[in-house]
């Protein structure tokens, strides 16, 4: 096994996620799972194997994309009009991240 339920715990703690014992480890199972594929994926040769995409390339007039133009932004009294609570113009939300 690759992945201990130590580890699941642990990474859950991070992601402040609570798991019970069966979750954890089918967890662990699950990303173990994982990591084996992973392993076997990186047994195989890609030396010579060319990238089928990529975000950035020189398409030149067959690029799909369109130009990037500045363009009309919203006023900060816009932006904060549906806004449930505002204040010195921002956003105002609850706390959400307790430890």
């Amino acid at each position: 096994m690759k992945i201990t339920e130590q580890e699941v715990r642990y990474v859950a703690a991070l992601a402040n996620l609570e798991l019970s014992e069966p979750e954890t480890a089918r967890m662990a199972h699950e990303l173990d799972e994982i990591l084996t594929y992973m392993d076997k994926l990186n047994e195989l040769d890609t030396g010579g194997v060319e990238p089928m995409a990529q975000v950035l390339f020189p398409a030149g007039e067959t690029a799909t994309l369109r130009e990037d133009e500045p363009g009309a932004t919203l006023s900060n009294q816009a932006a904060l009009a549906n806004a449930p609570l505002s204040g010195a113009g921002q956003f105002k939300v609850p706390k959400i991240i307790e430890r």
